[in-house]
């Protein structure tokens, strides 16, 4: 069932998406060489209670999940696509790292992610990750009323392909609201024009992740969560919330 908001609500979501925003930008400047993943998400939890919210990540279990999640981040690093659980393995200058966090602040939830290197990237991880941006932004653009979710589904995927990577299979963007995930499920490639009809009150977390090696394909983490790309290549995740209004996409968590 699609969960339409009022825009009291979408307002309600903004107040999450802010400290989303908020610890994200924490996290992304305390990574250094040295430094812990378990420390990065500590930072992260005590960034979200000072602020009022409460992790969304702790304690979900989806059915295909072999256990709770523990931590308030996800942090995945390098070949790690998405949902890898904070260790105590440290950050190396050069790595490429994806934070994705969801969080609820009075009941309401917002959800991003964002992908950094630790130092400087170099040219193939910067293309990399402005790709993932820029597919991302073409999401965006297209969420907007009279359009469908196929519109949007085609347009991150133009971009995905066009710069040469690929995308990971069976993974996509989702509905959001007074849970993380909700309907409707948001492709990051297919078809214009098909699909549910975009109409104002619907949130929903548009999210790209890419594989630099140009294939779809992914295997799991030994702790179940992880998903890594399959040939080894470097991946970049991004996502944002955002609301469908009269007056075109909103983006919450910016």
């Amino acid at each position: 069932m699609i969960e339409y908001k009022t825009p009291a609500q979408i307002e309600k979501i903004g107040t999450a998406g802010a400290l989303v925003r908020r610890t994200l930008n924490a996290v992304r400047a305390a990574a250094a060489p040295g430094v812990r993943l378990t420390d990065l998400d500590d930072l992260a939890h005590q960034v979200i209670r000072d602020g009022g919210g409460v992790s969304a990540y702790i304690g979900y279990h989806p059915g295909w999940a072999p256990s709770p999640y523990p931590r308030v981040l996800c942090l995945s690093v390098n070949d790690v696509i998405v949902h890898a659980i904070p260790d105590r393995s440290k950050l190396r200058k050069g790595d490429l790292v994806s934070a994705d966090l969801a969080l609820l602040v009075d009941g309401w939830c917002a959800d991003a992610a964002i992908t950094f290197a630790v130092g400087t990237a170099g040219a193939a991880d910067q293309r990399l990750m402005d790709t993932t941006e820029q597919a991302l932004a073409a999401g965006i653009a297209a969420a907007r009323p009279g359009n469908r979710l196929g519109d949007i589904a085609a347009a991150v995927g133009a971009v995905i392909r066009g710069g040469g990577f690929g995308l990971l299979a069976d993974h996509g963007g989702h509905g959001i609201g007074t849970s993380m995930h909700q309907d409707p499920h948001v492709a990051n490639e297919g078809k214009a024009r098909r699909g549910l009809k975009l109409k104002p009150g619907l949130v929903i977390a548009i999210e790209p992740m890419l594989q630099a090696g140009g294939r779809d394909d992914y295997r799991h983490c030994p702790d179940g969560w992880g998903v890594r790309t399959a040939d080894g290549s470097r991946a970049a995740h991004f996502e944002h919330t955002v609301a469908v209004t009269l007056d075109g996409p909103v983006v919450l968590t910016a």
